[in-house]
């Protein structure tokens, strides 16, 4: 027994089979490649070879007489074939999945941290994941203390005063960033980005100069990947926060609404997107479960 260079294979399997595929005697190839099968009582055989790393070989079948010595001709093992297994994945499976991570992440292990992505081929988001993303940061227990934290600066400072002071002007003031905020993550987090077909995350670039990485950060604010992965403007975010301003002219004080607390709210939206992203990108340290990283 022989492999294709000619070289002799020892210790192959191998194994002597009646015609009707009942197996009579298997034994192990000798260190030269030979086998010998003896007493063997007259019928039609054929002869199965295994042997690691090489293709199964199997014998034409052949007929025995009585006391007859039969060589198997050709035996040749040539090299097995290497399987390769992909397996395809629903990329919508695989985005739930990067989800799943974001919604770990936490900077200094409190603040949310769900928009950013540290992974630069994100599967895309589909609109309901989308909304559901946008659902789970805006409803985080500590955005909510943060609604709160804010009312009570403006409380402080008497920003807005026809709400007055007071339990009443708190609640009010309360209410009015709560709605602030929620509309704002859900306008420019779910409902632009699926209408505009945009991926509301921020990409982590993490290499480059300092001044490479500002840039990035500061101009995730304008531009942004829409689903297929091209950098296109970020339509989302400045419509988001355009009509976010534009919905607080509904339940701010009379004599503050108006075209310029439209413009007053998509300003301080604006500035807010950039700092978030300042923060984001530099503080990857600081973040926990980020994907790819040691707990921290």
């Amino acid at each position: 027994m022989l492999d294709v260079s000619g070289a002799a294979v020892p210790g192959a399997e191998v194994s002597l089979v009646h015609g009707d595929g009942t197996q009579l005697h298997t034994m192990v190839s000798e260190a030269n490649g030979e086998f010998n099968f003896a007493k063997i009582p007259p019928g039609s055989y054929l002869v199965i070879v295994n042997a690691k790393g090489f293709a199964p070989f199997t014998s034409p079948e052949f007929d025995l007489t009585a006391q007859q010595t039969y060589e198997v001709p050709n035996v040749s093992l040539s090299v097995a074939t290497a399987n390769t297994e992909v397996t395809v994945r629903p990329t919508d499976l695989i985005a739930t999945e990067q989800i799943k991570a974001e919604e770990k992440q936490r900077l200094i292990g409190i603040i949310p941290n769900f928009y950013t992505s540290y992974i630069h081929d994100a599967a895309p988001l589909t609109a309901k994941q989308k909304f559901s993303l946008a659902t789970r940061g805006t409803f985080d227990p500590v955005a909510l203390i943060g609604v709160g934290f804010a009312a009570g600066m403006e409380q402080a400072t008497n920003a807005y005063a026809g709400y007055g002071q007071g339990a009443a002007g708190y609640s009010k003031r309360y209410a009015a960033k709560f709605v602030d905020g929620r509309s704002s993550d859900f306008l420019t987090h779910a409902v632009f980005p699926a209408l505009f077909h945009q991926d509301p995350r921020y990409y982590y670039q993490g290499s480059g100069s300092v001044k490479s990485r500002l840039v990035h950060a500061v101009g995730s604010a304008f531009v942004t990947r829409n689903d297929i992965g091209r950098t296109v403007p970020n339509y989302s975010y400045l419509l988001g926060n355009m009509c976010s301003g534009a919905l607080s002219n509904l339940y701010y004080p009379q004599a503050n609404r108006g075209v310029n607390l439209v413009f007053t709210n998509a300003a301080v939206g604006l500035a807010g997107r950039v700092g978030t992203n300042l923060l984001r990108e530099f503080s990857k340290r600081l973040t926990t479960n980020v994907p790819g990283d040691e707990p921290q």
